[in-house]
């Protein structure tokens, strides 16, 4: 069975970042964007970060400009935004398409794994949350919308299974 383990994507930097290394771990993994309306949310990110790693939680932003073009700038535009407007210290990984020909395919798979609203597999915004268990299999899918607060209690949940 496949799992998020199996797949390896790119850091800021380009070089590989096998996802393997989070083996044990719970994962956040979020299509973020540095114009967009939901992009206070890195606050909150940031919050269930420092609140949770230790305990095995790791969040993934994964910057996308499908949507809006609302994250136009380069890797170190993103990682400058990101550190001063909202102090993210978790893992902030390259630019990727979430939908379409040129998904990458953490997200194609993601999305075939846990659908949207009336069983939609595309990623319909940025902020689009997907919570994976300690296994590496995705448990749940949670809309933009979904502020980073509201997933606390799913978060413990993975974090005890």
């Amino acid at each position: 069975m496949t799992t998020v383990h199996d797949f390896t994507v790119r850091a800021a930097d380009g070089s590989p970042h096998p996802l393997d290394q989070y083996r044990g771990r719970a994962l956040l993994i979020v299509n973020t964007a540095s114009r967009c309306g939901f992009t206070p949310q890195y606050a909150g990110l940031e919050d269930l970060w420092r609140e949770k790693q230790d305990d095995g939680l790791t969040v993934l932003g994964f910057p996308c400009n499908q949507f809006g073009k609302q994250e136009p700038g380069d890797a170190q535009e993103i990682a400058k935004f990101c550190s001063l407007t909202y102090d993210v210290t978790f893992p902030v990984l390259a630019k990727v398409e979430v939908n379409g020909s040129g998904a990458d395919p953490l997200f194609a798979y993601l999305s075939r794994a846990k659908r949207g609203l009336f069983g939609s597999s595309n990623i319909k915004w940025n902020f689009t949350k997907f919570l994976i268990g300690r296994d590496g299999i995705p448990l749940k899918r949670f809309a933009p919308t979904d502020r980073p607060a509201k997933l606390r209690g799913a978060v413990e949940n993975a974090l005890k299974g």
